[in-house]
């Protein structure tokens, strides 16, 4: 099975660190593969990639004109690509070295009712049933989990559950192996056949209503996904890659303007994509029923400066999510 990877970036100070998100996916132990790595829209980064990665047979180098937005420059990378499965990382990621082989495991570990060998070689057709022995025996996605990478130090006030602002996979997400709705949109992949019949991202995910602060493209592709073919995307925690996270990603104003317009964009994606919503709400309940609590408990039993900002943060956190979302209510009324 043959994984195509696509990396992107669209500025001279990103640069390096696409280069080091490439050669960590050129160091895996998985060889039937390839990297494709896009410009959005500058010359220079192009520049650079081809001279470092020009003459590597591996790569695909590849300016896209102009600079799109990420979106876009993913399903043009994807169109390059010339795998079974299309792979997505961040220009500012790095894959672990078994990455790749976690992903091609679990595609691997079935063959699906409506493929050859178990290399699909027609998608589903929309609305198509299965019978439930055939709906469990497909695989069409694959994600993995996000882990940090302080580049600035870890900070002691930001709890876990909320991992999720800084690109990492947060507690209260799947613990084990099995389907979820989607992985961050840093580590995730589709078989080609399906990314293609889903036509891509919708790169129209962040300018709906004209406002840019709608997010969430992976999120309304995977709800395409399981209206169109009854599955979501296969999680496997070992698929693993890490997130850097810059100090600005851990500042206290940073996270807070972020949190405000992630509750934007949920309801954003509640409004366009009704199909994409269900896993916020339990996870509301597990913050407020099951962490909260548990949090109050650990800060009585053992009281420390760390667990007492983070259970403020936490409350804090929680409060600004829900103001974006009601931002959003009274946008989309």
């Amino acid at each position: 099975m043959r994984i195509s990877v696509v990396v992107c970036t669209h500025t001279t100070e990103r640069y390096p660190d696409l280069k080091e998100a490439v050669e960590s996916v050129l160091a895996n132990d998985y060889d039937d593969r390839e990297v494709v790595v896009v410009s959005d829209g500058s010359e220079a980064v192009h520049e650079r990639m081809l001279a470092d990665f020009g003459d590597n047979e591996e790569v695909v180098v590849h300016l896209h004109e102009p600079n799109s937005g990420l979106l876009t420059v993913r399903n043009v990378g994807a169109d390059l690509a010339s795998g079974d499965v299309v792979a997505f990382v961040d220009d500012d990621a790095l894959a672990h070295e078994d990455w790749l082989a976690e992903l091609a495991a679990v595609y691997e570990r079935t063959v699906e009712p409506w493929s050859d060998g178990g290399r699909a070689s027609s998608p589903r057709t929309p609305g198509e049933t299965r019978t439930a022995s055939e709906e469990a025996e497909e695989v069409l996605a694959v994600g993995g989990k996000m882990l940090p990478k302080w580049v600035a130090g870890e900070p002691t006030f930001l709890p876990e559950e909320f991992y999720w602002l800084i690109g990492v996979t947060h507690r209260g997400f799947a613990e084990e192996a099995g389907e979820v709705r989607n992985t961050n949109g840093s580590n995730i992949s589709f078989r080609a056949e399906v990314f293609d019949a889903l036509d891509g991202f919708d790169t129209d995910v962040g300018g709906r209503q004209g406002d840019n602060h709608l997010q969430g493209g992976e999120t309304e592709l995977c709800a395409r996904l399981r209206e169109e073919f009854g599955v979501g995307v296969q999680y496997n925690p070992d698929a693993a890659v890490e997130h850097k996270i810059f100090d600005y990603r851990t500042s206290p104003r940073w996270l807070v303007e972020r949190a405000f317009w992630q509750g934007f964009s949920k309801r954003g994606m509640q409004v366009f994509v009704p199909e994409s919503t269900g896993e916020e709400g339990q996870f509301l309940v597990d913050l407020l029923l099951r962490f909260v609590p548990e949090r109050v408990r650990g800060l009585v039993e053992e009281f420390s400066v760390a667990k007492l900002q983070q259970l403020m943060m936490l409350v804090v956190l929680t409060g600004v999510v829900g103001l974006g979302y009601l931002y959003g209510v009274v946008k989309w009324r």
